[in-house]
């Protein structure tokens, strides 16, 4: 019997690679060849598992974080791919909550992550956008990147929200010239447009640390910001499903770079041949650290699900926590799930990684048992 195991992280305990070395401890003994693929979906984690499944490196970079204060970032790189995090550089989690203004966070250091990446010869880029600190519809990472914004007196401007209002000219001469040979993938599973009572202010402008008044002025930059970007580049991309993703990074990427939006669990899924894996195996195993409704909504292990269902494969989930709501999985390609505990601990020693290894490895072993029977 061929298993192939991808499973997603569990986040604060263990990688993709290590959940699915653990399975694969637990059930090798029972089957002929067990296939471990890291995967995720485009958020937290995905760096580690694009990483482990390409056998990339990871490089240190020193950039900005929204607030312009130095800090160390990572991304991972393998020939000419670069996969990166905006998290890492520009994420909501970096800055404090006492600190955290939409208005004057930017983007900039996620640009300064591209830049070094292309002088490393990248030239084709995977990017999670999910968690940023930021509404600033991207100008700060352009920035970083060349592209020059300035008002109607010819001040040049910093890329942060509030400015976005004052965007009258838009400049290219100093763009990197590379960037016209570099393609971009976003990772990115919103369907916000730019602007509007769904869009990027409205949406998510709060929890950035926005006021009522800042939701509606931070709109209005977007607004004025999409007409000058239009009428530069004769493009229109406001509208677009993902445009409002990251404070409007998605709108950014493609508009100025030509970027393209995809689900990430899809980008992953392609970029490390995970469907030919699937084609081969006899059972597939998956999960992530907590399965509830959201598992059943094109996160890791449906989206996996929804593979395997094509070839008939059929498919188990493992979860360090089960919500009673996980049981949409059943509807999205998951024939069974189980939880990793089976006795009462705390969330501290659950997720100690000895002891989620261990717990691993134990059910991992009583599913398969189960199956061959």
């Amino acid at each position: 019997m061929r298993v192939l195991v991808a499973i997603d992280s569990f986040k604060g305990s263990l990688s993709s690679y290590e959940a699915g070395s653990a399975v694969k401890a637990g059930i090798e003994n029972f089957c002929d060849e067990v296939i471990v693929k890291p995967v995720a979906d485009g958020g937290e984690g995905s760096v580690e598992a694009l990483a482990d499944a390409l056998d990339g490196k990871f490089v240190d970079v020193i950039v900005q974080n929204p607030l312009s204060e130095k800090i160390s970032a990572r991304y991972a790189i393998t020939g000419e791919l670069a996969i990166l995090e905006m998290a890492s550089s520009s994420g909501l989690t970096l800055i404090k909550k006492e600190d955290r203004n939409p208005m004057k966070t930017s983007t900039y250091g996620f640009g300064e992550m591209i830049a070094h990446a292309i002088n490393e010869g990248a030239r084709k880029f995977i990017v999670g956008i999910g968690g940023s600190a930021t509404n600033d519809a991207g100008t700060g990472m352009l920035s970083a990147l060349g592209f020059e914004f300035y008002d109607e007196f010819g001040n040049l401007l910093e890329g942060i929200g509030e400015n976005l209002i004052k965007i009258s000219q838009i400049s290219t001469k100093n763009v990197l010239p590379s960037l016209k040979d570099c393609e971009f993938l976003i990772a990115c599973d919103v369907d916000n447009p730019l602007f509007g009572k769904n869009g990027a202010a409205y949406v998510y402008g709060p929890q950035k640390g926005a006021d009522e008044k800042m939701v509606k002025e931070l709109d209005n930059g977007l607004i004025s910001f999409a007409k000058v970007t239009s009428n530069h580049f004769l493009n229109e991309f406001c509208n677009l499903s993902g445009a409002g993703a990251a404070g409007g990074l998605g709108f950014g990427f493609v508009s100025y770079l030509n970027a393209k939006l995809k689900p990430g669990i899809d980008i992953i899924i392609e970029e490390i041949g995970l469907e030919d894996e699937i084609k081969r195996a006899d059972l597939v195993i998956t999960g992530e650290g907590k399965l509830d409704f959201q598992s059943s909504m094109g996160k890791t292990p449906t989206g996996v699900a929804k593979i395997a269902k094509k070839y008939n494969r059929p498919v188990i989930a493992l979860g360090g926590c089960v919500c009673k709501s996980a049981k949409n999985c059943n509807e999205s390609g998951i024939d069974a799930f189980f939880s990793i505990l089976n006795e009462p601990i705390s969330i501290e020693e659950a997720m100690d990684k000895k002891t989620a290894i261990e717990n691993i490895k134990r059910v991992s072993e009583q599913v398969i048992r189960l199956y061959r029977l």
